[in-house]
């Protein structure tokens, strides 16, 4: 996985003395052998729970999970809390023991010694497929493509072959053709079942598995889209044959209007298939790159989509995908919590590029990396729309404030470019600037460990505004460096190709001589731009700039920062609690619900009962969560209120953006830049440059940019690798882009 893309060894975190010094006061043998032991635990469960749906379709397997319903349905919670024991249970087991592995762990710092490894290729950094359907594939993704995609075949094989088995020779073809196609229809929603259990995990903004194996959710959402992808066609394939028999038996339209009492529920099924389908066809790219807005809307279809799930094949079955969902619910609740806070927005403006920056207050004890998203929203231009961000700002820079820099793409963004602007326009100084934007954060996510300083060796390849999240790499090297912090990176290479040069101020939005000062003695940082669409450089050359519009709000501390740390990389203990208390009741409800109403009254409707095993789950999270919710809303108040009693004065960055409006001295900085007009990065020669220029080591590729230059930074990295003398660098490939 992502964590061990990178060779580390972590120290006790501060986090630990902060909640109480329960971890500060262990050994670190202790702390070693408790996360060892956590580990082993999680994989074996895992492996545990992978190999029982891999196998349940063989008929050793199947027939030992038939006698285990049978005997376990007399119990109080019947069929349905026996399947939920073996499909659920593992994974909120898996949850529960990734949130002691992340408290024990802390927040994880780097060594000052590099470790002593040999250089060597890692499968989850080496880029395998490049320019297929699934866009570029390292070799453990590759490998997980095809396991899931094996499962899939020997699934539909094995239950093909038993229905062949089972089929009588004195029944005509017509009629084994309609019990394959009943069969069939029935094992493809069941094989859908198992890949919708893993569809949400992905989805799971801040969820604890995410963060246990440290991929970040702007990686995750791949894995989304393929399960989905995935998922939908076996779901369409399992509609599809059984309107084939229906419409040879003639009896179509009655079918999927039925809404069986003891059974699966047809129109139910029907209403979850269209939803699903509305949002599948609405996500492809085609449709998502011509109608955002359609896509991301549709998309909260999803609802609906669970809903008449549990209502089409009732309690017990829909148990089988009940956990990630359940984790899935947990994620959702704790997003709503925090969106419904405002951000105070120290400073916005507009830059000659027509990039805008905007500077948002945080609380000093929420934690993010150099590497981290925020989804914004803007109450102004819409309530629903929450557009993703890369931060530009380094956690070190300010301990009030988070920056990111907001290129105009569409609609949206423009108009947030135009609301801006009209904030320190003439006619409106009768309107405050400080209510004219009023904003929603959800975030941050990204990396639990900041992987970008596990290398001695960086190549940031970004493409226009994607030199926005390496702005803050840049500051959060330069940041360590000065004040002695465990940092590896000495060599740092920036490769930024941008369309013209008006983008070039950028580059100036971190100042490293004021960060720190002789930065060139410490850390090599080199920077080539190429500027494609411009074949001279301009009249006037420079990176010093002024900005077109500006507009900065008064900063004043108010008594509640506004954005609330839920979810992202929020407090391990809290989240903790909030994941436990949430099961606990969900269990607790279930059990209530069993003994006080189901089995006293006899309710046998699958898609009632479908309904309140849905109703337990989100009560469970409202209720039980809620109160958790409530006590860490409190607790985040009296540390705001804290950090404000030890902070009388704020820090004069934080009073005037991350960006003020000074002319330092850009000498340094300038020799150490190269701009290129007219032409675009020749990888090949960059790779095979830097490969004899610091030998044979790990260098660590990050790329942020279009899908292109991620596929040829890709492309280029593996024709490398397999062409590459012992003495040459060994690249690692990561990307960065978001891409919903």
């Amino acid at each position: 996985m992502e964590k061990n893309s990178v060779d580390y060894s972590p120290l006790l975190s501060k986090q630990g003395e902060e909640n109480g010094g329960y971890v500060g006061r262990l050994s670190p043998f202790v702390v070693s052998a408790t996360k060892w032991t956590l580990r082993t635990l999680i994989s074996l469960i895992f492996i545990l729970w992978a190999a029982f749906i891999f196998l349940l379709p063989s008929v050793p397997v199947n027939g030992l999970f038939s006698k285990w319903l049978n005997f376990s349905s007399g119990s109080s919670f019947g069929v349905t809390g026996s399947i939920l024991l073996i499909y659920s249970a593992p994974v909120l087991a898996i949850a529960f023991l990734a949130i002691a592995y992340l408290i024990i762990s802390g927040e994880d710092q780097i060594p000052e010694k590099k470790s002593s490894k040999y250089p060597r290729f890692r499968l989850w950094t080496f880029p395998l497929l490049i320019n297929g359907p699934f866009g570029v594939v390292s070799v453990t993704e590759f490998i997980g493509i095809v396991i899931f995609l094996a499962y899939v075949i020997w699934a539909f094989s094995a239950y093909a072959v038993q229905a062949l088995a089972a089929l009588s020779d004195q029944l005509s073809f017509r009629d084994k053709s309609l019990h394959l196609l009943d069969i069939m229809g029935l094992r493809l929603g069941a094989i859908g079942l198992m890949c919708l259990a893993f569809l949400f995990i992905p989805i799971s903004r801040g969820s604890v598995l995410l963060r246990f194996i440290d991929i970040p959710f702007e990686h995750a959402t791949k894995y989304h889209v393929w399960l989905g992808h995935l998922t939908m066609v076996l779901f369409t394939l399992h509609g599809l044959f059984y309107s084939i028999e229906w419409i040879m038996e003639g009896r179509l339209i009655r079918e999927l209007l039925e809404w069986k009492d003891i059974g699966v529920a047809n129109l139910a099924g029907v209403i979850s298939l269209v939803a699903g389908l509305f949002m599948w066809v609405t996500s492809l790219p085609g449709v998502r790159k011509w109608n955002f807005e359609l896509f991301f809307y549709t998309h909260q279809l999803y609802v609906v989509f669970i809903v008449f799930m549990a209502l089409h094949i009732g309690d017990f079955i829909f148990a089988m995908a009940a956990g990630p969902i359940f984790l899935f619910v947990l994620d959702r609740f704790l997003r709503f919590c925090q969106s419904r806070r405002t951000v105070n927005v120290i400073s916005s403006r507009c830059l000659p590029c027509g990039t805008v920056e905007v500077v948002l207050s945080k609380p000093q004890n929420l934690r993010y990396n150099a590497l981290s998203f925020i989804f914004l929203q803007v109450r102004e231009l819409s309530w629903l729309q929450w557009h993703p961000f890369s931060v530009s700002s380094s956690p070190l820079d300010g301990n009030n404030h988070i920056a990111v820099l907001i290129k105009v793409l569409g609609k949206w963004t423009g108009r947030l470019r135009e609301r801006t602007t009209d904030v320190d326009a003439p006619e409106d100084l009768s309107v405050k600037p400080h209510t004219v934007v009023t904003a929603s954060v959800e975030g941050p996510y990204g990396h639990e460990v900041p992987y970008h300083l596990m290398y001695e060796n960086l190549i940031l390849v970004a493409g226009g505004i994607g030199l926005s999240p390496f702005l803050a790499i840049l500051s959060d090297i330069l940041h360590r460096v000065r004040d002695g912090k465990p940092c590896r990176p000495r060599n740092v290479l920036i490769v930024w190709a941008v369309k013209k040069s008006d983008e070039l101020p950028l580059l100036s939005s971190v100042d490293m001589e004021t960060i720190c000062p002789r930065f060139s003695d410490k850390v090599n940082i080199n920077i080539l731009i190429f500027v494609t669409r411009e074949s001279d450089p301009p009249l006037e050359e420079g990176y010093s700039f002024k900005p077109i519009k500006s507009s900065v709000c008064p900063f004043s501390m108010p008594s509640d920062y506004g954005m609330s740390g839920l979810v992202g990389t929020g407090d391990n203990f809290w989240s903790g609690l909030y994941v436990i208390s949430s099961t606990l009741g969900f269990v607790i409800l279930l059990s209530l619900l069993n003994i006080y109403y189901i089995n006293p009254f006899g309710v046998e409707k699958w898609w009632y009962k479908g309904l309140l095993f849905v109703v337990c789950m989100l009560a469970s999270v409202g209720i039980f969560g809620g109160i958790v919710v409530g006590f860490w809303h409190m607790w985040e108040k009296q540390s705001s209120l804290k950090d404000k009693s030890n902070n009388t004065k704020v820090d004069q960055v934080e009073r005037n953006g991350s960006v003020d409006q000074k002319d330092p001295s850009q000498d340094n900085v300038t020799k150490l830049t190269t701009v290129r007009y007219g032409s675009r990065p020749d990888f090949k020669e960059i790779f095979e440059s830097m490969s004899e220029k610091w030998g044979h080591v790990n260098v660590g590729v990050i790329v942020c940019g279009p899908l292109t230059l991620q596929s040829s930074v890709a492309q280029e990295i593996r024709s490398h690798s397999l062409t590459r003398q012992p003495y040459h660098s060994i690249f690692h490939f990561h990307s960065h882009s978001f891409d919903l």
